[in-house]
C-alpha cells in the first residue's frame, strides 16, 4: 500500500454515517399541446381568419362568412416547453340571411368545444359526413382543378375549414394533424418572422429590414410591386411564400390573405 492511500485521522471518532446519493429530480411528464384541454377562452386578443365561402347550391349561389380563432397553446416535450398555434374557436357572424343559420351556428359552437378538447381534426372529419335533403353543394377544387361536391352546407364549411387549417400548417394534405415537432418548428419560424416586424409605434409603421439570407434569396424584394403596392416581405406560410403588401397599415399576403393584424 502506497503512502498516498493512507489517511491520517487526528480526532476521536464519535460516529459515522453512510453518504447516500441524492435522488434524481423527478422527470416531468410530457404534455402534448395538440390534445391539451382548454376549459375556457382566455382574455385578451387572439389571431383569427375570416373565410368568405361562395357556395353553389341547387337554389343558386350563396355567400357565407366563417371566422376561425387561433390561440397559443404550450405543453412539454422531452423535458422542454414547446408551443404551437391551435384553432380554438369557430363561429359564423350573425345577420347572415339564411334559414339554416341557427343550425350552422350551433354546429360551429359544437366544433369550438371539440377544438378546445383537442380533437378538432376528428370533429371536422365527422362534419364532412353530414347530409341533408336539399341537394348537393359545390365548393372548392381538388388537386386536378375539378369542383368538389359536398353532401350538405355544413360538410362544405367543414372542408373549407380543413383547407384553411392546412394552409396554416395545422393539418397535413390528408387533413390529419401534423406531427408535434413540425407544428413547433412552424410556430417558432412564424414567431421569429413576426418579431422581426416593428409594431411598437403604430404611426408611422416601420418594417424591419429582411435578414441577409432573405436578401440573397430575393435581392430585388424591396423594389418589387404586387397589386400596385410595394412588396414588404414574404408570407410566413412555407406552403404559400406569397408577396406581403401593406393593406390598411397591415402586412397582408396577396396569395392566401394572411394578415398580421387579424
Amino acid at each position: 500500500m502506497g503512502t498516498q492511500d493512507i489517511i491520517s485521522i487526528d480526532r476521536k471518532i464519535v460516529g459515522f454515517a453512510v453518504v447516500k446519493e441524492e435522488p434524481a429530480a423527478p422527470t416531468l411528464p410530457d404534455v402534448d399541446p395538440r390534445s391539451l384541454r382548454i376549459d375556457k377562452r382566455e382574455g385578451g386578443s387572439w389571431e383569427s381568419t375570416t373565410l368568405k365561402l361562395e357556395l353553389t347550391t341547387s337554389a343558386g349561389p350563396r355567400a357565407i362568412y366563417v371566422v376561425i380563432g387561433y390561440g397559443r397553446v404550450c405543453g412539454r416535450s422531452n423535458g422542454r416547453e414547446v408551443c404551437i398555434e391551435r384553432p380554438l374557436e369557430f363561429f359564423v357572424p350573425a345577420n347572415q340571411s339564411s334559414t339554416e343559420h341557427q343550425w350552422v351556428s350551433a354546429t360551429m359552437r359544437t366544433l369550438s368545444l371539440a377544438a378546445r378538447g383537442g380533437f378538432a381534426a376528428k370533429a371536422l372529419a365527422d362534419l364532412r359526413k353530414v347530409t341533408w335533403d336539399r341537394g348537393p353543394i359545390w365548393y372548392g377544387k381538388n388537386a386536378a382543378g375539378k369542383t368538389l361536391t359536398h353532401e350538405s352546407e355544413v360538410a362544405a364549411i367543414a372542408w373549407a375549414i380543413q383547407n384553411e387549417l392546412r394552409k396554416r400548417r395545422y393539418l397535413d394534405e390528408n387533413f390529419e394533424e401534423r406531427p408535434l415537432d413540425e407544428m413547433v418548428a412552424h410556430f417558432e419560424r412564424v414567431r421569429a418572422y413576426r418579431d422581426a416586424l416593428a409594431y411598437d409605434s403604430p404611426s408611422p409603421l416601420v418594417i424591419a429590414a429582411p435578414s441577409v439570407s432573405r436578401l440573397d434569396a430575393a435581392p430585388a424584394a424591396a423594389h418589387q410591386m404586387a397589386q400596385g403596392r410595394p412588396v414588404v416581405g414574404t408570407c410566413p406560410d412555407p406552403n404559400c411564400q406569397g408577396d406581403m403588401i401593406l393593406l390598411d397599415g397591415c402586412p397582408t399576403c396577396t396569395s392566401c390573405s394572411y394578415s398580421k393584424c387579424t
